[in-house]
């Protein structure tokens, strides 16, 4: 207990001269501030509580004419301080931050532009200032590096921009903006396990509700596939980001999208989500696979709409034997794992236990602390 309260002491005189040094009028003092405030706010919630009142300090250093050095310490101290902490990200907008980060987003400065990109990708996590973003001229500019950015960066920027696709008025600046070849490069060249994949895969799913959208997709080379990729082998959050983006596609002009779909080998993919997926991804599995069926004809003159007719019927329409054989070796493990799951569930029953669904995060992106 001791310890506990000499130790929260300690972190309060810390605080209380790192706002003293902020405010100072002396710029070598202000830049140890910044540097002392970064700090602090690493790794403790309550010094972020504690040290908002140096946002606008900050931000006005951020405006220094031909400091690198202020930029990049404020910047840092800024980006800790948003980090988990809603207040702390609308109140550093409020403050007038974007103005001088979107400067930054143009550097030549490699480090000060990829600073800006993740301090951006903190700031979009804050429903309250996704508007404010998107109005701000940043989102061509995050597109940008995508496109010429590091690595990190184009990472970083990518995430920002699947935050802020989530403002409907935002998703038609991106488009604009005409981010698809970027993103294609970047979801072929990363792991499908990743965030990134899940962000490119939440991104696209977003701007196929547009049309410009969805031809921009497919007009790229592997586009398709690298998203049919993610379906197959991404986490759950992920390979519902996937099939809702084809299943989009397939409803806006089934007969447009159908053999895009199927000349990249969706099926199998498609038949595992319905059994292994969350409850939404099984759902959009399920609709798709009705689509991709060619008859014309209404459900009532068809056989009985069961998954296996529906998946039979599309198999025997595909050419290729492994991709056929492929798919039917699908069926056969999805109804295994189906019957095995209904076992299950009758013992569960029987049990009176209640299954529950996996929990799947939905939550904003942010960078980590830096």
């Amino acid at each position: 207990m001791e310890a506990h309260s000499s130790s929260s002491s300690d972190d309060g005189l810390s605080v209380r001269r790192a706002l003293q040094l902020i405010q100072s009028d002396d710029q070598a003092l202000k830049l140890q501030g910044a540097q002392e405030i970064r700090r602090l706010t690493k790794t403790s919630q309550r010094c972020r509580r504690q040290l908002s009142g140096s946002v606008g300090s900050l931000v006005s250093m951020l405006r220094v004419h031909d400091s690198p050095q202020s930029h990049q310490s404020a910047l840092l101290a800024l980006l800790n301080l948003a980090v988990k902490d809603e207040t702390n990200k609308i109140k550093i907008v409020e403050a007038g931050a974007l103005e001088p980060i979107i400067t930054f987003l143009q550097s030549e400065d490699s480090n000060l532009q990829e600073y800006a990109t993740a301090s951006l990708l903190t700031l979009s996590a804050s429903a309250s200032n996704k508007p404010f973003i998107g109005a701000s001229g940043s989102i061509p500019l995050l597109v940008e590096i995508l496109r010429h950015g590091s690595p990190q960066a184009k990472v970083e920027s990518v995430m920002a921009l699947s935050n802020l696709s989530t403002y409907p008025i935002n998703l038609s600046i991106i488009l604009e903006a005409k981010p698809f070849p970027c993103i294609v490069t970047l979801l072929k060249t990363c792991k499908k396990s990743s965030k990134t994949a899940e962000k490119c895969c939440a991104l696209i799913e977003s701007l196929v509700a547009f049309d410009e959208g969805r031809t921009a997709l497919t007009s790229e080379e592997g586009g398709v596939l690298a998203v049919i990729e993610v379906l197959e082998s991404g986490p759950l959050q992920s390979r519902e980001h996937a099939v809702g983006a084809l299943l989009t596609m397939c409803q806006s002009d089934r007969c447009k999208y159908r053999e895009a779909l199927l000349k990249e080998g969706v099926i199998p993919g498609l038949l595992e989500l319905t059994v292994q997926g969350t409850a939404k991804s099984q759902s959009k599995a399920q609709i798709l696979l009705r689509l991709l069926r060619e008859s014309p004809y209404p459900r009532s003159e068809l056989e009985p709409d069961t998954l296996e007719n529906i998946v039979c019927n599309i198999i025997s329409q595909i050419d290729g034997d492994d991709q056929s054989g492929k798919a039917k070796k699908m069926l056969a493990e999805m109804v295994q794992v189906s019957m095995e799951q209904s076992l299950r569930h009758l013992q569960q029953r029987a049990l009176v236990c209640t299954p529950t669904d996996l929990p799947i995060s939905t939550c904003t992106s942010e960078v980590s602390l830096k």
